[in-house]
């Protein structure tokens, strides 16, 4: 047996033991088209001998990975984490200027692409250190740029090593597995830092908070969520695949009728998923004709959970939706609730081994009960920012704490409860705005349908509060600021209720209201 395959404590090792162990059992579907375990192991395998033996690539060179979810993805990730690779988990949305900074700032010398992106990696190519490309199409893509590359295709590299030996890798627990890149809220994007033992650590943490409902080798989980994303990465690509469970991949959960389709043949169990998809897919009929006899969990993060989300999915599926709480720099789980007992409007208790506190701007424990920056010291929490200590200093305390950078309060249950990112804080006249709380007000009306709330500068109250909102067409914005000032202080009402067509959204469906901030200050 390999070096880096002998042992769980990495996860090539956690990767291999789980494909012996459920071998004939399928583990990623998609479409038509599924991989059992056993395929998944082979042809990872063959593709991480193609890293070895048809490349220049080194043990601890970052590879990127810019795929939606198809079966290429957990074949290209398992295949760079058993041949000693750093992942570098690229969006496939990302622009040319997005590309590059990840490209450039990661150091990638590979990259496994989408096909069709082929035309955009052109543009920016020749100002990275990536010189091998592998794509999804056998149909080799052209890729215009100035140095010779080593180009081939996913299906050509694992069919050319199938019947090769991969080379021993001694990889530590401490050794970083992937450069998770953040949404770069307050500016350029930086990659955490996340190891081996931070990401498996965090699993073995989710696990016992699950344990007793999600049932080794028993489950459906769906999975819309891209893989590129820390939470899906994490909880369906590492967690849910070590137990011998089925993920059903959805490459473009956007399209609902595609992703209802995807769903309809299975007895799926489990899903995960924010606002936004769980509120489409309860207004989509043909969602609601799904048969959800078999779902027994549901959890949503990324974004506080709203009422209308959680009271339509009860609705229409007749299951309740376990809120948690994690990041990028945590990977990524920080709390969770306890699947069926669940606090809504909260995030539940801290993981095991997990130490949350809620500091002041001196660093110093606030009184139970009051807000402050939630902090997180623990196994799952990222080395730091990749080549950039002075971000890392800015987070990271000399005694092991990560600062969120989200405001909340811990309740006398132990609950975590998150009361907004501090960045996003609105100061009208001293008095501090939350824009979740005002959101979650506006989102219980029954005519809206999506809401962000931004702070605007104002000549009179320093800041103001206005609402941008998605609505049926009867709305009524009088009647609306009314049922504002019913359930809110005075200065948390919108000075301004714009209705829109749509609202700006991250890749996974989260609001972006630092695009409506730039819109309202341009």
């Amino acid at each position: 047996m390999l070096e880096n395959e002998s042992t769980t404590e990495n996860l090539a090792g956690f990767i291999v033991q789980a494909c012996k162990a459920y071998g004939d059992k399928v583990a990623f579907y998609c479409g038509p088209a599924q991989l059992t375990y056993r395929e998944v192991e082979s042809k990872s395998r063959a593709l991480a001998c193609w890293f070895q033996q048809h490349t220049a690539l080194q043990p601890g060179d970052r590879v990127a990975i810019q795929l939606p979810n198809i079966l290429d993805f957990p074949v290209a990730a398992f295949a760079a984490l058993r041949a000693g690779l750093i992942i570098v988990n690229t969006n496939p949305l990302y622009t040319q200027r997005e590309m590059q900074h990840q490209f450039s700032d990661s150091g990638a010398k590979a990259i496994v692409i989408f096909s069709p992106l082929a035309e955009k990696l052109s543009g920016v190519i020749d100002k990275t250190d990536i010189e091998v490309v592998l794509c999804t199409s056998s149909e080799l893509p052209d890729i215009v740029c100035e140095k010779d590359m080593n180009i081939s295709s996913i299906e050509l590299a694992i069919d050319s090593c199938v019947d090769s030996s991969l080379m021993p890798v001694i990889v530590p627990p401490d050794a970083v597995c992937m450069l998770q890149y953040t949404g770069g809220t307050t500016g350029r994007a930086k990659g955490a830092c996340l190891t081996h033992r931070s990401v498996l650590s965090n699993m073995a943490q989710l696990s016992e908070r699950l344990n007793g409902v999600v049932e080794p080798g028993n489950e459906i989980f769906v999975c819309p969520l891209p893989l590129y994303h820390i939470y899906a990465f994490a909880v369906n690509l590492i967690l849910f695949f070590s137990m011998g469970n089925a993920n059903i991949l959805i490459p473009n959960p956007r399209d609902l009728d595609s992703m209802v389709a995807l769903m309809k043949p299975h007895k799926f169990t489990g899903m995960a998923g924010i606002n936004t998809l769980f509120v489409g897919l309860c207004q989509h009929q043909g969602f609601r004709d799904l048969d959800f006899s078999h779902l027994k969990i549901t959890l949503s993060g990324g974004t506080a959970l709203i009422d209308s989300a959680r009271l339509a999915w009860k609705e229409v599926t007749g299951g309740e939706i376990t809120e948690g709480y994690g990041m990028s720099e945590t990977s990524p789980v920080i709390s969770i609730n306890h699947p069926g007992k669940e606090h809504y409007g909260t995030v539940g208790h801290a993981l095991i081994d997990t130490d949350v506190q809620i500091w002041d701007v001196n660093n110093t424990v606030v009184a139970k009960g009051d807000v402050g920056q939630i902090v997180v010291k623990g196994a799952q929490v990222m080395k730091g920012y990749w080549n950039n200590p002075e971000e890392t200093s800015e987070v990271l305390t000399s005694n092991g704490f990560f600062k969120t950078g989200d405001m909340g309060m811990i309740l006398d249950d132990g609950s975590i409860q998150i009361v907004d990112r501090l960045k996003d804080m609105i100061l009208v006249s001293g008095f501090n705005v939350y824009p979740s709380e005002v959101e979650q007000v506006l989102s219980s009306h029954p005519d809206v349908l999506e809401v962000a709330v931004v702070g605007v500068p104002d000549a009179v109250t320093g800041e103001a509060v206005n609402a941008h909102i998605t609505a049926k067409e009867t709305i009524d914005l009088v009647a609306l600021q009314q049922y504002c000032r019913e359930n809110l202080a005075a200065y948390k009402i919108p000075k301004q209720i714009l209705v829109v067509s749509e609202l700006p959204k991250s890749a996974v469906g989260k609001i972006l209201r630092r695009e409506l901030r730039a819109t309202q200050s341009g």
